[in-house]
């Protein structure tokens, strides 16, 4: 069966997951982070067949995720290398590892810890206003952008009015935060 497509949907989630949104992508950028770059590499690190890696990896290079770059003194051999836009895709990685590390392994069995090369301190990925100040998703509200069609603007003009447990949800929320993190770094 064929998946659906989401080109011609007016959202950048959607759109997003039309270019990276299929299981092995994710997979591969990670092997990226890491420092893969040779088809082999990826093949075995992956365990994934040959037709599907190539298919895949060609999709990456094609959306400008990835480019093939010829190895020196190799004329026959390339390596996928990040392209900026592949780069970009970095907080994206962590922040779907940290969910998976928090609400799908637990804190005991977390595969790999991702820490600052300066102080070997744990990263984390939070969502912070332009001035720095981290942001839960209770705290925010959704505005129309310059590409917002008539019924999204419909639907986002009219006013949200945060629950009243709002204070009560934003703050368990970031104490629940606060334990998983303590807990992840014990």
């Amino acid at each position: 069966m064929r998946r659906k497509t989401f080109a011609h949907m007016n959202c950048s989630i959607a759109r997003a997951l039309e270019q990276i949104g299929e299981w092995w992508t994710f997979l591969i950028l990670r092997e990226a982070f890491m420092g893969t770059r040779r088809f082999d590499q990826f093949r075995v690190n992956l365990g994934i067949a040959r037709n599907i890696l190539a298919a895949r990896l060609k999709k990456l290079v094609a959306r400008g995720i990835l480019e093939r770059t010829p190895v020196p003194d190799h004329a026959r051999r390339v390596e996928y290398r990040m392209t900026d836009k592949g780069r970009s895709l970095f907080p994206v990685l962590m922040a779907l590892r940290e969910w998976g590390d928090r609400w799908v392994v637990g804190p005991h069995r977390i595969p790999v810890i991702v820490v600052d090369r300066l102080n070997s301190e744990p990263i984390e990925v939070r969502v912070t206003t332009r001035d720095g100040r981290a942001i839960g998703w209770l705290e925010t509200k959704m505005i129309p952008g310059p590409g917002a069609q008539a019924a999204l603007k419909t639907r986002l003009t009219r006013s949200r009015k945060p629950a009243p447990s709002h204070t009560r949800d934003a703050a368990a929320a970031r104490s629940a935060d606060a334990a998983a993190q303590g807990a992840g770094r014990a």
